[in-house]
């Protein structure tokens, strides 16, 4: 793990970021919704603290661990894999845990807290339809709104979610630390989404994500797709000569196809950035020229796709935008950014 460290630093200190402007990791609603936070644990009985697994470590708010660790806590890791089976495992904890607290307190208050766009109200709404199957509920209860982005929720709300007990959960803003200690850890909230790309940039962001991958080697993992690319343009010419009204033309056959189905863009994104980097004859290691591959790969990403280039513009925003989709809906697959302890 202590290699994956040295590519996060590396990669968090390349010139790109410099040039990139001052960040603003801290609005001003922050403040505000990090005071209310520590006035509101004062009176909760249990603690949800969320952080994404992605980035387990780096999605800790720093400032609140001193008063979390003197309370009862489950620490939930959420987005394992951006998928939502995990949500049970971290239910069934919570319902154990529900239990214990109820049968000491007839009434309970929890509180969820964690950084932007972890996934709290998403993670209350799953455990608001676990303990409406389990306590009886009389009145309509309300859900807790979610989004795709940081900063939906804005202030701290209450929701029952159920009667004989009564049970609370307090929905918060997420929140960063005041400021956060190195621009490597503020490029991997960023990257997850904890930030809005409007305050780094989605281009600054998306550099970020392919030094990530270039410094780990990620895209040579992906040589097979070259190889089957001939492969299925082997078997495609074939069948179409026999049937020119086969559907697999349509499908496979990418010069001639109206639309991109997402798994074809998914493999034609992973076999481009691999072609580049088996055809770049520079040194990697070497800083300047670890940005000239990245900045091909934006070149040759761009016509992946299909957006079209405006002459005098060597900006990638479209380019960037679309490969940070597909990686925080988890397309390119599944990776832990922070360096985590060897296990013992």
């Amino acid at each position: 793990m202590r290699g994956l460290t040295r590519a996060a630093k590396r990669a968090g200190e390349m010139a790109f970021n410099a040039g990139g402007g001052a960040v603003n990791w801290f609005p001003g609603h922050m403040a505000a919704a990090s005071r209310a936070i520590r006035d509101r644990l004062k009176l909760a009985d249990l603690v949800i603290e969320v952080r994404d697994a992605r980035i387990p470590l780096s999605s800790a708010n720093e400032d609140l661990q001193p008063v979390l660790a003197a309370k009862r806590r489950i620490l939930a890791l959420n987005k394992k894999d951006l998928a939502n089976p995990n949500i049970m495992n971290l239910l069934g904890l919570a319902e154990l845990k529900l239990k214990e607290a109820i049968s000491k307190e007839p009434t309970l208050l929890i509180m969820v807290v964690g950084v932007p766009n972890v996934g709290k109200s998403a993670l209350i709404n799953s455990i608001h339809r676990i303990a409406t199957s389990r306590f009886p509920v009389h009145d309509k209860n309300k859900r807790a709104t979610v989004g795709p982005l940081p900063g939906v929720t804005q202030d701290i709300a209450g929701y029952k979610i159920a009667s004989q007990p009564s049970i609370y959960v307090l929905d918060t803003p997420g929140v960063l630390v005041p400021s956060i200690p190195d621009m490597e850890t503020g490029l991997k909230l960023a990257l997850t989404g904890a930030v809005k790309d409007s305050a780094v940039g989605e281009e600054r962001i998306a550099k970020y994500l392919l030094s990530l991958l270039n410094i780990r080697k990620t895209p040579l993992h992906w040589e097979r797709l070259v190889h089957r690319r001939d492969e299925l343009h082997e078997e495609t010419c074939s069948r179409n000569e026999n049937d020119s009204r086969d559907s697999l033309r349509r499908r496979r056959c990418l010069n001639n196809a109206d639309a991109l189905y997402v798994q074809d863009l998914v493999t034609d994104v992973q076999r481009t950035l691999c072609s580049t980097c088996l055809d770049f004859t520079g040194n990697t290691e070497e800083e300047s020229e670890l940005e000239s591959l990245i900045d091909m790969q934006l070149a040759a990403l761009r016509k992946v796709f299909r957006i079209p280039h405006k002459p005098f513009d060597e900006t990638h925003g479209p380019t960037s935008k679309k490969l940070l989709t597909l990686f925080r809906s988890g397309k390119l697959g599944p990776f832990i950014l922070d360096d985590l302890p060897d296990e013992q």
